[in-house]
């Protein structure tokens, strides 16, 4: 259902077939302005044409913000500090995106006085929610648009076909038969010819990493430090947290890291096929990991890996701004202050090995550990720690015997 009185619309806008078209439909449809936002999070050239275009389809102003550091510092690093994981897999690149962009988005709507926040996301998918949660947690009073739950154009061919009535330059073609997303720490790609999860993807299709077979002979290694759970450093260079993700997302793009082919259940209930190439947050994840091993008291690594998959459902599912998502990152944070030390890792033809991890506070005391004569450690204490441990174990033989 259309709503009344709408006297400025604020639209998430990429340039793409969607919002291309959104934004025509939204001045056609509310007969008021409509300003473009774009969010920089590290998508490369793909910005370079879209205030161009935005103005050239009747917007009447355009916002485009550098969010790469806040993408990074206060997104990606807290989310990796939980090692969170979707289903297994997903590193959750698009999912983290969504609720800094339509935050910004929230900020320009204040800026500019508008009433409205629009967005591109189907009625199918994930982003509807992401999007329109982070709206209703920041900004309650703002009115939501979501054109594809609105419009009576059935699917993308239509809007192919209303974009060349309008003059709107079409970016899926035959060449691309897919859609993509791309920011810092991933790029994505689903529809088109990879709904077929039996399809294998084009090798041309990916765009951040190279291919295995391609990947140089020789293997790469590097050093990552850490310091209370976040990356502040690569061979010993400091870096800020977007420059040290680029960079680590070349090194490990040129060595064909961070592929995941899968098939994945959406919030909807729907299941869909995306592929994904995460190459620095492969190597982030890995590095990380490997410094908590040192670092990370048993029973504090346990609780909190029985917590990531709730942790990465709530970056999933959009709850990003959600109580329940502040507890858990207050809990997380928490435990990783130990977190402090640095990662080796070998880089080569798609994999990520772990080949050495050191830190100031290592809970590894190789003189206990040591199957040699000595330490503080008395084999001998085993022998009541088993028999208490086995005692209702007993108990069940006996009955079970009685």
């Amino acid at each position: 259902m259309l709503m009344n009185n709408i006297n400025k619309i604020v639209l998430a806008y990429s340039g793409g077939l969607d919002t291309s078209v959104i934004l025509k439909w939204l001045m056609e449809t509310y007969h008021c302005p409509v300003v473009a936002f774009a969010a920089d999070l590290g998508q490369g050239e793909e910005l370079t044409e879209v205030e161009a275009k935005a103005l050239a389809t009747g917007a009447a102003e355009v916002y485009i913000e550098d969010l790469r550091e806040e993408f990074a510092r206060d997104f990606i690093f807290p989310m990796f500090r939980a090692n969170a994981l979707y289903e297994g897999a997903y590193l959750l690149g698009t999912s983290i995106a969504r609720p800094l962009i339509a935050k910004a988005q929230v900020e320009v709507a204040r800026r500019t006085g508008a009433d409205a926040v629009s967005h591109g996301a189907t009625g199918k998918g994930n982003d509807q929610v992401r999007f329109e949660l982070t709206y209703m947690a920041l900004a309650p009073d703002l009115k939501i648009i979501a054109p594809w739950r609105e419009w009576e154009l059935a699917g993308r061919a239509e809007c192919v076909a209303y974009a060349q009535r309008h003059g709107i330059p079409v970016p899926v073609t035959l060449e691309k038969p897919y859609s993509s997303d791309r920011n810092l720490l991933h790029i994505s790609f689903e529809g088109g010819i990879l709904e077929d999860p039996w399809i294998e993807p084009p090798r041309d299709m990916f765009v951040l990493t190279k291919a295995p077979e391609e990947a140089p002979d020789e293997p790469h290694y590097v050093e990552i430090d850490f310091e209370a759970g976040d990356p502040v450093a690569v061979d010993g260079q400091r870096l800020s947290p977007f420059a040290l993700l680029d960079y680590l997302n070349r090194l490990g793009g040129e060595h064909a890291i961070g592929r995941v082919d899968l098939v994945e259940n959406r919030y909807v209930g729907l299941k869909s096929r995306g592929v994904y190439e995460t190459p620095g947050g492969t190597i982030l994840r890995a590095a990380h990991q490997a410094v908590e091993s040192l670092t990370l008291d048993r029973e504090v690594m346990h609780l909190r890996d029985s917590l990531i998959p709730r942790y990465a459902e709530l970056v999933y599912y959009g709850y990003w701004f959600a109580p329940e998502r502040y507890a858990l990152q207050a809990l997380i944070d928490e435990a990783q202050k130990p977190v402090t030390g640095t990662a080796r890792l070998k880089l080569y033809k798609g994999n990520v090995m772990v080949v050495g991890r050191k830190a100031p506070k290592s809970m590894y005391r190789p003189d206990l550990v040591t199957f040699e004569a000595g330490g503080d450690y008395q084999q001998a204490d085993a022998t009541g720690f088993i028999r208490l441990n086995a005692l209702r174990l007993k108990i069940q033989a006996k009955l079970a015997g009685s």
